[in-house]
């Protein structure tokens, strides 16, 4: 599977999420193709960070390169982080977060590229795993910055939101840079 064809993996994503998200705005359409709630918008939150908690415990059991690594381990301390900070919210708001198809999606191609990865050594891992990163990254925070703090109801989520989004921006910047050390 070459690059470009990974990268669509994830527009055809960013397009589901942000196409249901955009239905909101519309009052006409929003009855017929409501986006998702807030309950489904921190399921889907919750989700993308333990995706990326798993990738990076793959690269922390695969990769000796100290750039992947220290990545790694920035990617499992900042997302553990927020995640613990989006349950305190959930437990304080007393409610459950909701499955749903956009979860299920990030889910299932989660489970495609892990797959992928484990398969990989050395240079190929590295090169893939930081590749994954920076379009996971753009992902997550296109559909955070864009669906998601925009159609929050809830301002405890919007502002959770904008605080990890913060987060998950130097977070694409150092996958970029990771990205050129090991092309």
């Amino acid at each position: 599977m070459n690059t470009i064809t990974k990268s669509l993996g994830y527009l055809a994503l960013a397009s589901t999420v942000l196409v249901g998200c955009v239905t909101v705005t519309n009052p006409a359409k929003a009855e017929k193709d409501k986006g998702p709630n807030d309950l489904e918008i921190a399921h889907i939150a919750y989700t993308a960070g333990n995706i990326d908690i798993r990738y990076a415990h793959l690269a922390l059991a695969i990769s000796e390169n100290p750039e992947i690594r220290q990545f790694a381990e920035l990617m499992v301390r900042d997302h553990t982080a927020v995640n613990n900070k989006a349950l305190a919210l959930v437990s304080k708001l007393q409610i459950t977060p909701q499955d749903n198809p956009t979860s299920q999606q990030l889910s299932q191609r989660a489970n495609d590229i892990r797959n992928e990865l484990a398969q990989l050594r050395g240079d190929a891992f590295d090169k893939r795993y930081a590749a994954n990163e920076l379009e996971y990254h753009k992902f997550v925070n296109n559909a955070v910055e864009n669906a998601f703090i925009p159609n929050a109801k809830n301002e405890e989520l919007k502002s959770l939101l904008s605080a990890a989004l913060q987060t998950f921006k130097a977070h694409e910047g150092h996958a970029s840079s990771m990205n050129k050390k090991v092309s």
